[in-house]
């Protein structure tokens, strides 16, 4: 059994462990795979509400590992969403963590308002632009073109964000079973 292998065998060993005790709030379970969960509060997002909604759905059925969820009232998100004037960005303050604007310039020049979002949330979960790039290439951004409305990660995107979560989970295993904001 090569070293990598094993280490596979360990992260899947772990998150099956992690199913059983992670706690509500922190962390989903599906019947049998735990993920980390990363809330997002969007009392900021103005008319784009319901694009981070959809951009979250979209890579809460493309990868297992991570789950994108509203914050509750009063609860401290790990993303903060805001609607601007601006270009869309994201700054990520550490895996999982950071602040989305969701800029009205894009919308403006007719990019899909999902698309942006699934974009940025991208950027929040690990992923860097790849630029240019076609529009299957969810991580291309604005080089899809404005009639690219595409807001599905790649096959490369998922399996890079699915091995992002999966040492954090490792992590968490290591370190406890909550998923801190930095």
């Amino acid at each position: 059994m090569t070293l990598r292998t094993a280490a596979r065998a360990l992260v899947a060993a772990l998150v099956t462990a992690l199913a059983l005790t992670w706690t509500a709030g922190q962390a989903s379970a599906a019947p049998s795979a735990a993920a980390v969960v990363v809330t997002y509060d969007t009392s900021r997002a103005a008319e784009f509400v319901d694009a981070v909604h959809s951009g979250a759905a979209v890579w809460n059925e493309s990868v297992a590992n991570v789950r994108l969820e509203p914050a509750a009232p009063g609860e401290d998100a790990n993303v903060e969403i805001i609607a601007d004037d601006g270009w869309p960005r994201a700054l990520t303050t550490s895996l999982g963590n950071g602040t989305v604007w969701m800029g009205r310039q894009a919308v403006d020049q007719g990019y899909d308002t999902t698309r942006i979002a699934a974009h940025e949330l991208g950027h929040i979960l690990g992923l860097p632009d790849m630029k240019p790039g076609p529009c299957s290439s969810l991580m291309s951004g604005s080089t899809g073109g404005v009639s690219c409305t595409n807001p599905y990660p790649d096959a490369a995107e998922r399996a890079e964000v699915e091995d992002n979560f999966a040492a954090a989970l490792a992590g968490a295993a290591a370190h406890g079973p909550r998923f801190h904001r930095n």
